[in-house]
Formats: structure tokens, C-alpha cells, sequence
């Protein structure tokens, strides 16, 4: 009798989670609406996917050693920007002389306009006047380096900058280069650290994980909670591994992790929700500027197997012989750590458009790194016409925090939070409504029912768009007798957006 009973206590336990389980901790951070981390309940509003605007081209790529550009990442870093990406020269025969890869460098006060600046640190042809950071080096470090700004109180000063470059060699093998001839080295990971963002050291000479099927962009993060670096790697579903040498199915996602950047685990496959499985050239994961927290994912989806123009267009363009079969876009991936992506949005948040020459392969590859641009503004980049004598960086914009947000019609619609509690006093929104819009906020214990004086009724109605706007309750703001006390909150939008929320001091 006894056992019975405590199975059916256990039953009714689970099926009113949201009443026993623990409540979130959101602390004083930034929290996103990209997934349902913070969402119970969804009534007549869904969750919508940004849509970033097209801008300037910020760079076209037309300098002798900076052919096949690609794998960009953009870093801010105080009031400068910059930016990094892999160059190549032409092989006789029109090809990419893979054996002179080097990474380039430009800069930008604004994230607007770029310059590649004359470093003159390492030779081209003879010729220092040139923004090459990194020389052609035998272990490929600049195929794919992708560095990363560590600007953690208590870091070195010599290791503030921190990269990861480096190719699968079937353990130390020879590679033919594009220009046929055949060089040795040990594959694998390299790391490397800077002072300057400029010149680079290595870490070791020893590559970590050597063996492994490496390529594109493997970016390297901080993991706050976690207390470790991550690498996420680009891994394939089949093989690719020391084990396994040989490589097939699709092409996804593994992570590392360090707590010193020198010891690392082995690779673990990143899992991706009930989503189908898609090719996933590049990962982009890093972590959001405004939220530590939350890791976003500008992946570079790859179809290899489609194509969209004609053999005069791809002549036209002069799209390379490799490049014509295959097309790509962009899409959004979040995580919290670990080794799971959250796929809420399986749509491109950048598609390859109008543009026809953006329709051969490896198009559209999305830049590591989001930049903020403005109070209101933040700007991401794709490198696009790759191959094409017009190769070039494109950049787009998002409103702050606009990745996604949580979107009602007209005819209105409710969000209902999972029980959490904050620190601070003050509830701060992000969000935007239409001219016959509004947005009320209702406060609840954590069994949903309203508190006195901070119902949806007593809330002062909020139209606009705003990116940081203080709610208030009958001229009200002061939450702080609140904090620490599990709570919810109701939303209750007509013709509005909510991007974010925050409780401040």
C-alpha cells in the first residue's frame, strides 16, 4: 500500500512540473527570447526569427594574396575593430595554391568602414606592403585561424588574444598543396596567443586533437558557468576521427572543453533537439557581447548536393570549377553549454537573395562574431562571391537582441514565464510595438497567481520601440521587495515584439 502510494505521489509530482520544479536563477543577466529557456507557455504569439538587413560591402578581396578569401571573424576590442580572414595566391593553372595561405588583417573605428592596413611583417613575392599577419606556414595554420579576444580579468597579458588554426593530415602524412607540391607536418589543432591581436606566437608546438577530420572554422570560447575554454570543432557524422581515419555522411559539430587552455577532453558530438540533420560547414559559435551566457551560432548550412545556375552564369561570374556544384545560407543556432544546440529556428536567418552570384557553392559564409554598431544596432557579416574575382564581405545589421523575438498579431497574444527569481529592482524590456500596439507586463507567484498592484491592469502600458525601457506598475518601477522570491511573469502583447528582458538595480 505504502509503495503504491508513492508511486502516485511521485505521478502527480511530474505532472505539475512547472509547481515543483526548481525555478530559474536569472540573477541580474540579459535574457534573450532566442529559445525556451525562459517560456512556459505560448498563447496566440509565437517565437519569430530576426531579419537582418543588407548593407554596405564592407571589403572586396582583391589583392593578389588574399584570393579564396574566407573564415572571417570579428572581434571589437574598445573602440577598435577588427578583423581576420584567410587569403591565398592563384596556382598557375587558375587553382588555389593552398601551400601559400596566410591570414589578413583590416580594422575599423565604427564596424562601418575597413582598411587594410600596410603591416609590412611578412613578405609577398618580395613585397612587405601588405596586411598579412600570418606567412604561409607548412601545418596550414591559416587555413582556418580563427582567433578570439580573452579579455578575462587575471589573463596574461602576452595570451589576451588566443587562436586556433590547423588541418586534418592523417597524422603528419604528406599533402599535396593546389600547386602539387607535396609538404609534411603534423595535423591538427595548433594554438597560438598574442598581446596585440597582431603578432603571433605559438602556444606549443605540439597540435591537440591530431587525427581528427579538420577543417573550416573551429572557434574557440570562454563557457562562464562552465569555467572552461571550448573548442567547437567541425566533425563529421562518420569517421573522421583517429579511430575511424576515413570521413563521410554530413559535416557537424563536436566540442572540447580546457580549464587552462592546455589539457583538453576529447571531442564530444554536439546534439542538435528532435531536428533533422543538416551539413554544417562552419559553427560560428561564440558568446553573445551583451549575454556571456548564452553562446550564438551563426552556422554556415551547406547543400551539396543542389544547384541553381546555368554553366554561362557560373562562366560569367567566373565561379571556380570546384564551386559550381552546391549551394549555402545562413542560419541560427543558441546554446547554454554543454553539448547541446538549440534549434528553435530551422529557416535561414540570411538567405543567399536576389543576388545571382551568390548562388554558387560555399556562398554566404557567415563571419565569427557580432559586433554592436550603434545604441540600437549590431552587425554581423558574410564573406560572399567566393571564388569570383569580386570575393567581398558583406555586412547586415539586427536591432540589439534581435536574433528572435516573441511576437504577437494584432489580435494580441500572451507569454507566460517559467517560475524563476532575479536580483534588482527594476524590470528593463527590450521590445517593439506598432503604432496601435501595446505591451503590459503582469507579475504572478510562482503558482500563477497575480500579486497585488503589479497586475496586467495596474501595469502603465508600454508602446514604442525601445531597447532598454524600465516597466512600471502606476508610476511604479521598485521591484527589489521581490528579489529572490520565485516569481513569473505574464506578458500580454498586441502588434508587438519582445526581444529581451532584464532586472537591473
Amino acid at each position: 500500500m505504502h509503495r503504491h502510494c508513492a508511486i502516485w505521489w511521485v505521478a502527480w509530482l511530474l505532472s505539475v512540473p512547472a509547481l515543483y520544479s526548481a525555478p530559474l536563477d536569472l540573477g541580474d543577466r540579459l535574457e534573450l527570447f532566442v529559445d525556451h529557456h525562459l517560456i512556459d507557455q505560448l498563447t496566440a504569439a509565437r517565437l519569430t526569427l530576426g531579419q537582418p538587413q543588407p548593407r554596405e560591402i564592407s571589403l572586396t578581396f582583391d589583392e593578389p594574396w588574399e584570393k579564396a578569401a574566407n573564415y572571417a571573424t570579428v572581434i571589437r576590442d574598445g573602440t577598435l575593430y577588427r578583423l581576420y580572414y584567410r587569403g591565398c595566391a592563384l596556382a598557375p593553372d587558375g587553382g588555389f595554391d593552398s601551400a601559400s595561405e596566410v591570414t589578413c588583417y583590416a580594422e575599423s573605428r565604427d564596424g562601418v568602414h575597413w582598411i587594410k592596413p600596410r603591416l609590412g611583417l611578412h613578405a609577398f613575392r618580395g613585397n612587405r606592403d601588405n596586411n598579412i599577419i600570418l606567412a604561409p606556414d607548412p601545418r596550414r595554420i591559416s587555413h582556418n585561424f580563427a582567433p578570439f579576444l580573452d579579455d578575462r580579468p587575471g589573463v596574461p597579458a602576452a595570451e589576451r588574444y588566443k587562436a586556433v588554426g590547423g588541418v586534418f593530415n592523417d597524422n603528419g602524412a604528406h599533402v599535396p598543396s593546389a600547386s602539387s607540391t607535396a609538404v609534411a607536418h603534423t595535423g591538427g589543432l595548433f594554438r597560438l596567443v598574442s598581446a596585440d591581436g597582431l603578432h603571433w606566437k605559438l602556444h606549443s608546438e605540439k597540435p591537440v586533437f591530431a587525427g581528427y577530420a579538420l577543417d573550416s572554422l573551429n572557434c574557440l570560447a570562454w563557457i562562464p558557468a562552465e569555467k572552461n575554454y571550448a573548442i567547437y570543432l567541425r566533425t563529421w557524422s562518420e569517421g573522421g576521427t583517429p579511430a575511424h581515419p576515413e570521413f563521410r555522411g554530413y559535416r557537424t559539430v563536436s566540442r572540447a572543453v580546457s580549464p587552462d587552455f592546455e589539457t583538453w577532453s576529447e571531442p564530444t558530438r554536439m546534439t542538435f533537439g528532435d531536428t533533422p540533420p543538416e551539413n554544417l560547414y562552419t559553427n560560428g559559435t561564440h558568446a553573445y557581447f551583451r549575454a556571456p551566457h548564452l553562446l550564438v551560432a551563426l552556422a554556415f548550412r551547406f547543400q551539396p548536393d543542389r544547384a541553381v545556375l546555368s554553366p554561362a552564369e557560373l562562366a560569367r561570374y567566373g565561379v571556380h570549377p570546384t564551386q559550381r556544384l552546391g549551394v549555402s545560407d545562413a542560419v541560427l543556432l543558441t546554446s547554454r553549454g554543454g553539448d547541446r544546440y538549440d534549434r528553435t529556428f530551422l529557416e535561414s536567418i540570411i538567405r543567399p537573395g536576389p543576388d545571382r552570384a551568390a548562388w554558387s557553392a560555399r556562398n554566404n559564409a557567415p563571419a565569427l562574431g557580432v559586433v554592436p554598431t550603434g545604441e540600437t544596432e549590431m552587425s554581423l557579416y558574410l564573406v560572399t562571391h567566393y571564388t569570383q574575382p569580386d570575393c567581398r564581405l558583406q555586412r547586415y545589421t539586427l536591432r540589439t537582441d534581435g536574433f528572435a523575438s516573441v511576437r504577437a498579431p494584432f489580435a494580441g497574444g500572451t507569454l507566460l514565464t517559467k517560475p524563476f527569481t532575479f536580483a534588482g529592482a527594476r524590470l528593463v524590456l527590450n521590445y517593439a510595438t506598432s503604432a496601435a500596439g501595446t505591451l503590459r507586463v503582469e507579475l504572478l507567484d510562482e503558482t500563477s497567481q497575480p500579486l497585488p498592484a503589479f497586475t496586467a491592469a495596474d501595469c502603465d502600458e508600454l508602446i514604442g520601440d525601445e531597447i532598454a525601457r524600465t516597466v512600471t506598475w502606476h508610476g511604479h518601477a521598485d521591484l527589489s521587495a521581490l528579489a529572490g522570491r520565485p516569481v513569473r511573469l505574464r506578458f500580454v502583447l498586441r502588434d508587438a515584439d519582445l526581444y529581451s528582458l532584464r532586472f537591473q538595480p
